[in-house]
């Protein structure tokens, strides 16, 4: 099995827009409105944001690759960028998203291991993530990983109030 995690680049740009459209609609599509979802992934993915949020340098991106494939992407925040003011101690996993066809090959553990690597190497003390509460498969996921629920905040779909739930994992 070929695996390889590549930081993404501003030249990555339409490529991480195509992959994030993919993955979150495919994600999320089952459950909201087509209106919500198009809001959406209108205001989340569009050049202009991605490109200010890869410009970031408290943001990073990865790419994984399966067989030379692009199969899905990490995006991780540190100080300001965080989506929650969670102070210089915590490190955020903002996005874990894996294209169908790739799910269940273990692709989910690979970015979710580099993002612990970066937060050690980053000396965190903590590491975050908001995950929605109806998104079973990625709670009971974080929960195997360690992480335990340790808030809430409000997510906008569109117009619609969703709750995620913040979970939360202690590094040593």
């Amino acid at each position: 099995m070929t695996i390889l995690i590549k930081k993404c680049t501003v030249e990555d740009l339409h490529t991480l827009q195509a992959i994030s459209y993919e993955t979150f609609n495919d994600t999320f599509k089952d459950q909201n409105s087509p209106e919500n979802m198009h809001a959406y992934l209108e205001k989340a993915f569009n050049v202009k944001q991605l490109e200010c949020e890869l410009s970031n340098l408290s943001s990073e991106f990865f790419f994984v690759y399966f067989h030379d494939e692009l199969a899905g992407y990490l995006k991780i925040n540190t100080n300001d960028a965080q989506s929650e003011e969670m102070g210089d101690e915590a490190f955020e996993i903002e996005r874990i998203y894996i294209k169908k066809p790739f799910q269940k090959h273990g692709l989910g553990n690979y970015l979710f291991n580099r993002a612990m690597e970066l937060a050690m190497e980053k000396k965190k003390k903590k590491i975050w993530l908001g995950v929605w509460e109806k998104n079973e498969n990625a709670i009971a996921f974080y929960r195997k990983m360690g992480f335990v629920q340790t808030g809430a905040h409000s997510f906008y779909m569109g117009d619609e109030e969703q709750i995620d739930f913040i979970m939360t994992k202690t590094l040593q």
